[in-house]
């Protein structure tokens, strides 16, 4: 077995970038009152895991030609990732007939996330694993977990929101809640980022607790979203 492992690296670290996605999955499945359909999670899903091919390409583009400007390339590159796990999902679930209910919104967006996470962490844990840096990969494994996972999931989840709380509006209120919520997600991404790369001693844990405290925000939001009724 491992043999195999150090022959197919990369199974290895799909299996451990999966396994944090499937635990906030189950998490977040069991708030849902009236659950959805295995297909939709599933697609949403995987619409969350190709994002990642569509935003490694272009987040290579602005580091070629916008390199020199440190926080414009945090924004688009926070940007670039918001937007391709909104359109994934929103062409997969948000527009489908499955989307009937408020809380439906937070539920298929943060499941989108949870798919891009688990291939980006695929992604951060393939060079340690091929090195056969195993403390570096379970390291890694659990600041993914505890960082940007959760990242995700209330970026991603901050748009769910706003959609949510428009759900019974008009149109043009709709999609200026999507927008709102589109906006302030890449703001919040972009603020994890620029953090994490300017760390100082001590700031890690701030903006680590600062993430928990987001997790906290979201799940009282997502209840008055759950008590939305026409």
């Amino acid at each position: 077995m491992l043999d195999f492992l150090e022959k197919y690296p990369y199974i290895l670290a799909f299996i451990l970038g999966l396994i944090p996605a499937l635990i906030w999955l189950w998490f977040w499945l069991k708030e849902d009152l009236h659950p959805e359909p295995a297909k939709m999670i599933t697609l949403s899903f995987l619409g969350g895991m190709l994002a990642v091919a569509f935003v490694l390409p272009l987040q290579k583009l602005v580091y070629d030609y916008i390199q020199n400007e440190a926080t414009l390339s945090f924004v688009l590159w926070a940007a670039i990732e918001e937007i391709f796990k909104f359109l994934l999902v929103y062409f997969i679930a948000l527009r489908n007939r499955v989307n009937d209910e408020p809380v439906d919104n937070i539920i298929y967006l943060i499941i989108s996330a949870l798919g891009f996470v688990t291939m980006e962490n695929t992604l951060f844990l393939l060079d340690p694993i091929k090195n056969g840096d195993f403390l570096g990969t379970i390291i890694n494994g659990n600041m993914r977990f505890i960082g940007a996972s959760l990242l995700h999931i209330i970026s991603s989840g901050t748009i769910g929101i706003a959609m949510g709380l428009a759900y019974y509006k008009s149109r043009a209120r709709k999609i200026e809640a999507t927008i709102s919520g589109l906006i302030l997600a890449i703001v919040l991404h972009t603020t994890f980022n620029l953090l994490i790369i300017n760390e100082v001693s001590g700031n890690i844990f701030f903006v680590f607790g600062m993430v928990w405290v987001g997790i906290i925000f979201l799940l009282l939001l997502f209840e008055k979203v759950k008590s939305i009724q026409i």
